[in-house]
């Protein structure tokens, strides 16, 4: 099968591609994209579930080493104020972590931006598409309106009109003749008209998606940007009750990067399993879909010179009856017109009609020519299996490094506010507050004096 224009499967689509997968029961399954076969299915849930399982061994781990921190402390004499040693490289190690975070988060916003791009040339494309089979139809349903009236008027008044004249009246229904053949020709050029799948509904099913997963993304990773800004102020100003929300907002966003890593994971082996090889499913589909007869789909698919033009014998036989129709029509004006004067006004509306239908009939063979459907599904391809799965791939790398950032965070966080000297809540009240237990000593001196 021939590759559309300009699209060659990546090295990323191949490396993805030669991944083992498994169905649930741990059994191999073939690469081959297939998501109707439940194997198929399994095999990209199991993926997913690797974050799931990473996400519990985060958990477990960072519920381990807290344990550890807390059982396994040393006893400090009573009244000791000085820090535990090793303070401040606890604090130094969590920021580190929180800067790789936000270094990840460009990441993201990056990887959302490229595979939003994708989805939208992969949207453009199918509306393109769209627009020249809208052409086609319109096209056809134009000219073959144009002949059939053609037919009902002029053709039959230059009938009436030249009675008298039995050769002139056959010439006039062989004219008749092949323009109703003509029409008939182009009613089956018009291939899609009546088929139930629109290109135009699956490109706004598709925006409307990528118009939530961008949104998803976007306060996924606001979200982890603001957990990091609050959680560095809150070690700078060293407030307890700030750094301790901003940990429970971690743990939070670690399960959310977990999920977007599993989730990232069985869409890119998916789709790579789709891009490897994407004639075959979307042959079959659109086959299934439309109901429409294999070679003319193999034709614009495919466009190579190994598959020919199925309109090529409606185009060629329009082609010769609008020629005959044209000679017939210059052969009944030098013949009838000097006998019958009456007759030159329907064959210069006939001459009319004749120059429109064969302009429109050059845009008809240059519209189902199949360089201009195969281009758009080149740039589907295009923008599916390059920008999207680059995205995809941007995406996983900010997942991960969020994942791994969050949890290193989530095990320094505690020791660091631990650390933080015991925020005394009358160290702020006024001397002179007379319920401050200092001043009420020195008021009690005051009056023992007098």
């Amino acid at each position: 099968m021939g590759e559309p224009p300009g699209y060659r499967p990546s090295a990323w689509v191949h490396l993805l591609h030669q991944l083992p997968r498994a169905d649930f029961q741990l059994r191999p399954v073939p690469s081959d994209f297939a998501p109707q076969e439940q194997e198929y299915q399994q095999a990209l849930l199991l993926v997913a579930a690797l974050a799931g399982l990473g996400l519990g061994l985060s958990l477990i781990l960072i519920a381990a080493y807290l344990i550890r921190v807390c059982c396994c402390r040393p006893l400090e004499p009573p009244g000791t104020k000085s820090p535990p040693p090793g303070g401040g490289c606890v604090t130094w190690s969590c920021i580190a972590a929180l800067l790789v975070s936000c270094a990840g988060i460009g990441i993201g916003f990056y990887g959302n931006s490229e595979t939003s791009d994708g989805v939208a040339q992969l949207s453009s494309a199918l509306l393109h598409a769209n627009h020249t089979l809208n052409a086609i139809d319109h096209l056809v349903l134009e000219t073959v309106e144009r002949l059939g009236e053609a037919v009902r008027t002029e053709l039959t008044t230059l009938e009436e009109v030249l009675t008298q004249r039995t050769e002139l009246v056959a010439a006039t229904r062989g004219a008749r003749r092949q323009a109703e053949a003509v029409a008939q020709q182009l009613r089956g050029l018009a291939f899609w008209q009546g088929v139930p799948l629109s290109p135009l509904q699956v490109a706004e099913d598709v925006s409307y998606v990528e118009e939530y997963r961008w949104l998803a993304y976007v306060l996924l990773l606001l979200l982890e940007l603001l957990v990091c800004l609050f959680t560095l102020l809150g070690l700078a100003k060293q407030s307890k009750w700030l750094v301790i929300v901003m940990t429970v907002m971690s743990l939070v966003v670690l399960v959310l990067s977990w999920g977007s890593l599993g989730l990232e994971a069985a869409t890119a082996v998916g789709l790579s399993d789709f891009c490897t090889n994407p004639d075959n499913f979307i042959l079959n589909l659109t086959q299934e879909e439309t109901g429409l007869d294999s070679d003319i789909l193999n034709y614009y698919f495919l466009c190579n010179q190994a598959v020919s033009n199925p309109f090529q014998q409606r185009l060629t036989l329009s082609q010769r009856a609008l020629a005959s129709i044209h000679s017939q029509l210059q052969g009944l004006e030098r013949e009838a017109v000097p006998q019958f004067p009456s007759a030159q006004k329907p064959l210069l509306s006939l001459e009319e009609t004749l120059n429109v239908t064969e302009g429109n009939f050059h845009q008809l063979v240059a519209l189902l020519h199949c360089r201009g459907l195969h281009k758009d599904y080149g740039s589907a391809l295009r923008g599916l299996c390059e920008d999207t799965l680059e995205g995809l791939l941007f995406l996983l790398l900010f997942s991960l490094l969020s994942a791994g950032a969050l949890a290193t965070a989530l095990c320094s966080l505690p020791r660091a506010w631990a650390l933080f000297p015991p925020s005394d809540d009358y160290d702020d009240t006024d001397d002179d507050d007379p319920f401050n237990p200092q001043e009420s000593k020195r008021f009690v001196q005051w009056q023992s004096s007098i």
